[in-house]
């Protein structure tokens, strides 16, 4: 480790920084480690973090990409969240045998079920390369800097991976001014094992996202099959189940409250160093514009998933997705203007310039050009969203753009561009580019139902042309959609008929014919690729040129900024934002009170579960055998001293997306449940965190446990774990 260690004395931008706070580093754990024996932690460094010895970080795995999830016995079990798994199990579900609604459970391991497209990421190891980065970019910002770093990154990434044998990145820190190599292995072999029915699975819908108090058994597991070696191998009868370095024992002893916690996963982002300008533009521009483009993709969705099961497991997964986001992004609103963030921000950037502006250190007028960057953004701000999340929502849409490439290729040989092309040059880019349209046609027909698309794309359209100024729109509306007609959703309506009924796209046998044959005229007289080039022309010619550019530019000045920040605070801790890369975070199990006269209890019970229950809801009912269960008290060894079954509990840990899923530990490292949510209170803490509201959201795994053994039977799954009383 060379003189780079910026992360281990890391720090917050606003008081003084409390243990919960922060998402550190194991490998880097230096002073926190300290601070994590006076909470009560029992275990050594090695313990957490060792690349010579097993460790905690080798029972931890980026699930699916966007998930954590960790090992709970030495035949590749692994426990992660019911969200994190719904589009696997859902996948898997038919109308006649619907294991998302129904619930399933493995019995053996022949009767596990491959889940395509699922990874189990596990880190091996990380290396400080910061050095090696300066001495490749120098002095240089912007795109110059961008163009040097993405070069010695992919050289970086491809020597480390072996030809394929690993899974190399290059990760920034602390906003470009630090950066780390992390090898990872990657298995791809990942069967379901068991999951509970969407009721409990989902309890409480999006009425309880978000919010305590909780009573959802937010769970699933899987397993990870390798080789006769233990190494990562492609879907196979013969593979057998993988034995992780580390797994982790369970404890069902129960938690009080002040028990020390500790949770390690893979945060996906957070963006505390954002300065008040940009809070601002997030709280008036960009969050209001996402809230409202979801609220209509969801009533869409919510209408047609309704009319017909096999409708609903199609899309059931997508909107899930949409939904989380879309109560997030009120949440953070209304949290970021309750505590004052911008305000609170723009002080201590009020005092930072004061502080340049002394030192004459060359960082005055920082803030003076972050202002000058978002006001000249603020007029295009909403074009990137209203392309990604309005014109992409419909899957036909998306099916579509994947042949933008191809379209775009013809067109320039067409043209001449590519003369001295080679037939085999011509065939070989031709193939590229047909097997690029074919791979995203065939991903977004996995969501695609012809209803819900023509709805979905006949109100996106409108929407896009009632919210973005005219001189913004894309040609297809003046040359098309309303050329003599009035802008009423009966326009939208007939117009987006005629596309389906004059498109390749939505016929498998009519595209596959194409794309044996590629013509550029008939691309050219297809109506969706019409649309479709109308909306990715304009906005790819005049818009996304401004957005890189912004972009490039608030890098540059947000790394100048995290630099200049540490250098005034010199002597307290500074901790990275989250970048998808494995942190451990600790604190205490705790209870909180929201507003005057309010408490909230640090758990939950099935008493306030049945308290909820609603037979025939849609997010209140519960399976009969549950109900049985409780009118026995059949809780086994799984009840609370005081004899009732605890469901959920929240401690003070320091999390955001990609921790779903992540194992909470108790300080001798066994397993008390799986994160899987943040409460409502605290929903500003991507961008601020709040010391006093801020609580992680925990499955019990006294209650995980009973679901597996008293509602599903599967004793074989719990012979397996390492359950200590």
């Amino acid at each position: 480790m060379k003189k780079h260690l910026l992360l281990v004395a890391m720090v917050i931008l606003v008081g003084v920084v409390r243990a919960d706070e922060g998402m550190w580093i194991p490998m880097l754990i230096g002073k926190n480690y300290e601070d994590m024996q006076k909470k009560g932690l029992r275990l050594t460094k090695e313990d957490l973090y060792s690349i010579n010895h097993s460790s905690l970080k080798d029972a931890i795995l980026q699930f699916g990409g966007g998930c954590t999830a960790e090992m709970i016995s030495a035949d590749g079990l692994l426990l992660t969240n019911h969200h994190c798994g719904y589009d696997a199990i859902a996948s898997l579900s038919t109308v006649e045998r619907n294991l998302l609604d129904n619930g399933f459970w493995a019995h053996s391991l022949k009767e596990e079920l491959p889940a395509q497209g699922v990874t189990a990421l596990f880190l091996l190891s990380m290396d400080d390369i910061t050095d090696r980065i300066k001495d490749a970019t120098g002095n240089a910002t912007g795109e110059e800097y961008t163009k040097k770093y993405n070069e010695l990154k992919k050289k970086i990434e491809d020597s480390a991976s072996n030809k394929g044998q690993y899974v190399a990145n290059v990760k920034d820190y602390f906003n470009g001014n630090q950066t780390l190599l992390l090898i990872y292995r990657r298995y791809t072999d990942v069967r379901l094992v068991g999951n509970p029915p969407k009721s409990l699975g989902k309890f409480g819908g999006e009425t309880d996202n978000w919010m305590w108090p909780r009573h959802t058994s937010d769970f699933s597991m899987f397993r990870i099959y390798a080789d006769s070696n233990n190494m990562p191998k492609a879907y196979n009868a013969n593979n057998v189940p993988y034995h992780p370095a580390k797994y982790l024992p369970i404890s069902i002893k129960g938690t009080q409250e002040h028990d020390y916690a500790m949770i390690f996963g893979y945060p996906g982002r957070t963006n505390r160093y954002e300065v008040s300008y940009g809070v601002n533009l997030a709280i008036n521009e960009i969050n209001p514009t996402i809230v409202s483009i979801r609220d209509l993709r969801l009533s869409i969705l919510h209408k047609h998933m309704d009319m017909d099961k096999s409708t609903y497991l199609k899309l059931t997964s997508t909107y899930a997705s949409v939904a989380n986001y879309w109560k997030y992004y009120i949440g953070q609103t209304e949290q970021l203007k309750r505590l004052h963030v911008v305000e609170q921000k723009a002080s201590i950037e009020e005092d930072f310039t004061k502080w340049a502006t002394v030192t004459n250190n060359g960082e005055m007028g920082l803030m003076k050009r972050y202002e000058t960057l978002f006001t000249d953004i603020k007029p295009i701000i909403k074009e990137p969203y209203y392309y990604s999340e309005c014109f992409m929502a419909p899957s036909i849409t998306k099916m579509a753009l994947g042949t933008k490439g191809l379209y775009e290729w013809l067109e320039k040989y067409e043209t001449g561009n590519f003369k001295q092309l080679t037939d085999s040059a011509y065939q070989d880019s031709i193939k590229k580019y047909v097997t690029m349209a074919k791979n995203i046609r065939r991903a977004g027909a996995k969501t695609f139902e012809t209803g819900t698309d023509k709805e979905m794309m006949a109100e996106m359209t409108k929407k896009y042309y009632d919210n973005i100024p005219k001189q913004q729109l894309p040609d297809i509306y003046e040359t098309t959609i309303l050329k003599k007609k009035e802008n009423t959703l009966q326009t939208y309506t007939d117009y987006v008929e005629k596309v389906f009924s004059k498109t390749m796209f939505i016929d498998s046998n009519a595209f596959n014919e194409f794309c044996a044959k590629p013509d550029l005229n008939k691309l050219k007289k297809d109506e969706l690729m019409k649309y479709v080039m109308s909306f990715a022309t304009n906005y790819e010619k005049n818009y996304k040129p401004k957005m890189d550019a912004y972009n490039l530019k608030k890098a540059d000045l947000s790394k100048e900024y995290v630099r200049s920040l540490m250098t005034w605070k010199k002597n307290t801790n500074f901790y990275p934002d989250a970048n998808s890369t494995m942190r451990v975070t600790y604190g205490e199990v705790l209870s909180y009170e929201p507003q005057d006269g309010v408490h909230y209890n640090y758990f939950t019970t099935i008493d306030g579960l049945m308290a909820k229950y609603k037979p025939g809801s849609e997010e209140f009912d519960v399976p009969k055998d549950l109900v049985e269960l409780y009118k026995a008290k059949k809780y086994g060894r799984y009840a609370d001293k005081d004899g009732t079954l605890h469901t959920c509990f929240i401690t003070t840990n320091d999390i955001t997306g990609g921790n779903s899923g992540s194992p909470v530990m108790n300080a001798n490292g066994e397993l008390i449940g799986t994160a899987f949510d943040g409460n409502w209170e605290a929903m500003s803490g991507d961008i601020a965190f709040d010391k006093n509201y801020k609580r992680t959201i925990i499955c019990d795994i006294r209650y995980i446990l009973f679901l597996v053994d008293k509602m599903g039977h599967a004793d074989n799954l719990i012979k397996e774990m390492d359950i200590r009383q």
